[in-house]
């Protein structure tokens, strides 16, 4: 079969585009419209490397001459953009590219990798030949052609984040600047950071797939400093997603805004609460993070399969009470964490990990899936074509419970609801965890009377979720920019969770 060339790269870009300034920036005198004449190519690895099917079929039969259970091909190309203002003033403004391919083949319980950043053919032939070198076993049939997969629709890219220019992003930091100054007299000092990318990556695997996806990726944080007396309190707010430009909306700016100032200015009126083992509600939303860290680590199927982790063995048993429910799920629209397919070319989907209650099933890439007889989740990520991919999180959350937040509240005489989150720690073996909370409540009588600071949380993950004794209604996920760290590599990812009832953590300043 051949494949024609337009089918090859799955080309869908419009010779050109037209972007509009939002109506909110009007008055900073700019250009209400401007054309992109030149926009960049859809498949770079075509394009700009010449790396047609016969190229990719020559490197899949070199990979993979000395034998093969599992082989990819992982190309990319990446351009981030980052600016700085501080003071009013653009103090820092970057772009950078990333580009290049990696090559794994598996054979048995043998994983040979090499990448170069270099994509001529004989670059990419010799990284070939040392990732093949640790295999052993009998010659395979190379896939003398690719079938491409339908392109996924989990988020846009009519306008890449590479065709947008500095002129046009400038206003959005000045305007939250501006905002942030305009609600708080005592803000005293705002900085405001902007990140996109426009990430294209193309994955062939052994048994013939071809997968493009082009992932943009944007995030803006704002960092408040306020001043009273001689007392000086900070906080922050950001958001994130897998969207264009013109998701930068005045109202979605503004509440990131008065987000930040609110968590900053909180903090002047905030105590300390005596060290003591006592109930602990985690507010809707960010503290997903307490999900992901403390206990979604331990369902990822390598430490699992590493007898690492305390889930081990624990398939089809019972770890949370029957309204518990904990899910991965890469296929939500626009999430940070969202993702077409996985990094080894796999359909992302839905992984219910724990349904009322009971443990279903851990997050698996490709090699642990065949391990396990079972078929991938769509869980294999990697950090860059650098990197091998393994088990990884996208978009995790809890599901919505039987109960409100005000019954849960009525329901805590004496204890704090944890808001928002610094520092932590993890233990992904054992789940032993402790976290740093910025800004929290103090829960009295069952009713909210005082902000606290300086608050830690400690415990153990498998223990927390035992100890999850009501859900609410309200579960969301965190706009928030969260990036995963595993075994050196980063990923984006998403994480939410309804308000939850902890019946006892152990809480110290």
């Amino acid at each position: 079969m051949t494949i024609k060339r337009r089918d090859f790269i799955c080309h869908a870009a419009a010779s050109g585009a037209v972007l509009s300034m939002p109506g909110f920036l009007a008055g900073c005198g700019m250009q209400q419209a401007r054309t992109i004449a030149s926009p960049a190519p859809e498949n770079p690895f075509m394009d700009w490397f010449g790396i047609d099917e016969a190229t990719t079929v020559r490197l899949m039969s070199e990979l993979t001459a000395n034998g093969a259970d599992a082989a990819d091909l992982y190309f990319q190309h990446t351009r981030n953009n980052t600016l700085a203002l501080e003071g009013g003033i653009v103090s820092d403004a970057k772009t950078d590219i990333h580009q290049g391919v990696g090559l794994r083949v598996v054979i048995g319980e043998q994983t040979g990798y090499a990448f170069t950043e270099d994509m001529t053919l004989p670059s990419m032939l010799a990284a070939a030949r040392a990732a093949s070198a640790v295999a052993a076993g009998g010659a395979v049939v190379a896939p003398q052609a690719l079938a491409p997969k339908e392109m996924g629709d989990m988020y846009s890219t009519r306008l890449p984040w590479a065709d947008v220019g500095v002129d046009l992003k400038v206003p959005i930091l000045k305007f939250v600047e501006e905002k942030a100054r305009s609600l708080e007299p005592a803000v005293e000092k705002v900085s405001v950071y902007w990140a996109d990318s426009d990430e294209r990556v193309m994955i062939a695997t052994l048994d013939g797939s071809l997968v493009t996806d082009r992932r943009p990726m944007t995030r803006l944080t704002v960092l408040v400093t306020a001043k009273k007396g001689e007392e000086v309190q900070s906080g922050y707010a950001n958001i994130a997603a897998r969207e264009e430009f013109a998701w930068y909306t005045e109202e979605r700016l503004s509440e990131m805004v008065q987000e930040a100032v609110d968590r900053t200015m909180v903090l002047f009126d905030a105590r300390r609460v005596a060290a003591a083992e006592m109930p602990v509600i985690l507010a809707a939303g960010a503290g997903g993070i307490v999900l992901h860290e403390a206990i979604g680590h331990a369902m990822e199927a390598d430490f699992n399969r590493q007898g690492e982790s305390i889930y081990k063995d624990m398939i089809g048993k019972k770890v949370a009470e029957q309204f518990v429910t904990v899910v991965d799920q890469a296929s939500i629209p626009g999430e940070r964490g969202s993702l077409n397919y996985d990094d080894e070319g796999n359909k992302a989907g839905r992984t219910v990990m724990v349904e009322n209650g009971v443990l279903k099933s851990y997050l698996h890439d490709q090699i642990s899936a065949k391990q396990s007889g079972l078929a991938p989740t769509g869980s294999g990520r990697r950090e860059s074509y650098k990197f091998a991919p393994m088990p990884r999180m996208s978009c995790t959350f809890m599901e919505r419970g039987p109960h409100t937040r005000d019954e849960i509240i009525e329901a805590v005489d004496h204890g704090i609801i944890c808001e928002t989150y610094t520092n932590g720690q993890v233990q992904i073996g054992a789940g032993d965890f402790t976290f740093q909370v910025k800004n929290g409540w103090l829960v009295e009588g069952g009713k909210v009377t005082a902000p606290v600071k300086d608050v830690r949380i400690t415990g153990n993950g498998p223990e927390l979720l035992k100890r999850i004794t009501m859900v609410a209604n309200d579960a969301r996920l965190d706009t928030g920019g969260w990036t995963c760290g595993k075994n050196g590599q980063s990923v984006a990812v998403s994480q939410g969770i309804p308000t939850v009832l902890v019946s006892n953590l152990s809480v110290d300043a």
